[in-house]
C-alpha cells in the first residue's frame, strides 16, 4: 500500500504540474484569446494525423484544414489538397507569463491560412483550447487569492476568539455562525445591483474574490480556534506563561503553528469550491465577462439550445475541471489523514 508521504509528494507534484500548464499558457496555447476567424465558427476538433490519404506514414503530425462543405452553412469538411505539418517551438507572437515576464516561444503551430484547433472553436471562431488555458488563469486565480484571504481572516478571527475567550469570543462565533448561514450567491446579487451596469474584468474579478473569500471566512475560524483552545491548554505554554511570555510571542511561538496543519486541509477543501463558485458566477454572467475568458464564462454559451444540442466540444472546459477537484479532494484526505495521525 502506498505510504502517506508518498502520496502527497505525488499528489503536490500533480497539482503543481496542472497549474504550471494554465500559468504558462502562453507557451502551450497556439493563439491569442481574441483571435477570431469568422469562417471558423464552430469549427470541430482538428483531426491530427500522422498517415496521409495515400496511406504514407509521416514522423511529423499534420493536418487538413477545415473548410465549408459545400452547399451548406455551418457544417465542416477537410480539404486534403494540401498537409500543414504541425512545427514545434516555434517563435511567434509574445506573451505575458505570471504577468512580469514576455516569453514568445510557442509548443506548437501550424502555418496560415490552416487553424489547429485541438478543442474546436466558439461562435466567433476562437480556439477553445488556447482559451481555456487563459481561462484557468482567471479561474484558478480567484479560487487560490479567495482562498488565501478566507483562511487569513479566519486565522485572525479564530485565534482572537480561542485565545482570549469571553466576550470576543462569544461575539466572534455568533457572527461566524451568522455567515455561515449567508447565501453568498444572493449576496452578490445585491451587490451587483448597487453597480454600474457595465464594469471592468478587473472590477469584476476583485469583487467575485473579495465577496467569496470573506463570506468563507467563517468555518476556518471555527476550526482554529478549537486548535487554540486546546494549545493554550497544552503545559509547555503554561510553563511559557509562567516565565512572563507576551501574548504575541505565545501566539507566534506556541499557538499558532499547531494551526497550520488545519489550515492547509481547509486549503485544499476551499480551493476547488471557490473555483466552482467563480465559475458559477460568470456562468450567470456575474463574474468575468467576455472578451476576457474564464472557465465559467465560456460554459456560458451552453445557456443556448443550439449550442448545447449541436456542439458537444462546447462542454470541454467543464471537463477541465475535473482533474483539479479528484486533485485537491485526494490531496485533502491525505492531509486529513497525517493531521489526525499526529493528534493521535
Amino acid at each position: 500500500m502506498m505510504r502517506a508521504r508518498t502520496k502527497l509528494v505525488l499528489l503536490v507534484g500533480l497539482l503543481a504540474a496542472l497549474h504550471a500548464v494554465v500559468l504558462l499558457a502562453g507557451f502551450f496555447a497556439p493563439y491569442d484569446v481574441e483571435a477570431q476567424n469568422r469562417e471558423l465558427a464552430f469549427a470541430p476538433p482538428t483531426r491530427v494525423r500522422f498517415v496521409d490519404q495515400q496511406g504514407h506514414f509521416h514522423l511529423r503530425p499534420f493536418l487538413y484544414p477545415w473548410v465549408e462543405r459545400p452547399g451548406t452553412i455551418g457544417e465542416f469538411q477537410e480539404d486534403r489538397s494540401r498537409r500543414y505539418p504541425v512545427r514545434f517551438f516555434v517563435t511567434g507572437q509574445p506573451y505575458k507569463v505570471g504577468g512580469f515576464l514576455t516569453g514568445r516561444v510557442h509548443l506548437f503551430v501550424v502555418d496560415a491560412p490552416a487553424r489547429i484547433f485541438l478543442l474546436g472553436s466558439d461562435a466567433f471562431g476562437r480556439d477553445l483550447y488556447s482559451r481555456m488555458l487563459y481561462g484557468g488563469q482567471i479561474s484558478l486565480l480567484a479560487g487560490l487569492l479567495a482562498t488565501a484571504l478566507s483562511l487569513g481572516c479566519g486565522l485572525i478571527l479564530g485565534s482572537v476568539a480561542g485565545f482570549y475567550g469571553g466576550w470576543a469570543d462569544d461575539l466572534l462565533m455568533r457572527v461566524a455562525e451568522l455567515f455561515l448561514a449567508l447565501p453568498w450567491l444572493y449576496l452578490l446579487f445585491a451587490l451587483r445591483a448597487f453597480l454600474p451596469l457595465h464594469i471592468s474584468p478587473t472590477r469584476a474579478f476583485l469583487l467575485v474574490v473579495v465577496v467569496i473569500g470573506t463570506v468563507g471566512w467563517a468555518r476556518p475560524a471555527r476550526l482554529v480556534r478549537g486548535v487554540v483552545l486546546t494549545a493554550k491548554e497544552r503545559d509547555y505554554v503554561r510553563a511559557a506563561i509562567g516565565f512572563g511570555a507576551s501574548d504575541a510571542y505565545l501566539l507566534r511561538r506556541h499557538v499558532l503553528p499547531q494551526t497550520f496543519g488545519v489550515l492547509l486541509t481547509q486549503a485544499a477543501l476551499l480551493v476547488p469550491q471557490y473555483i466552482l463558485a467563480e465559475v458559477t458566477l460568470s456562468f450567470l454572467g456575474l463574474g468575468v465577462s467576455e472578451p476576457v475568458p474564464s472557465w465559467g464564462n465560456m460554459l456560458s454559451t451552453l445557456q443556448q439550445y443550439h449550442v448545447l444540442a449541436s456542439y458537444w466540444w462546447m462542454f470541454l472546459p467543464g471537463l477541465v475541471l475535473v482533474p483539479f477537484f479528484l486533485g485537491y479532494a485526494a490531496l485533502a484526505t491525505v492531509l486529513h489523514e497525517r493531521l489526525k495521525a499526529a493528534y493521535l
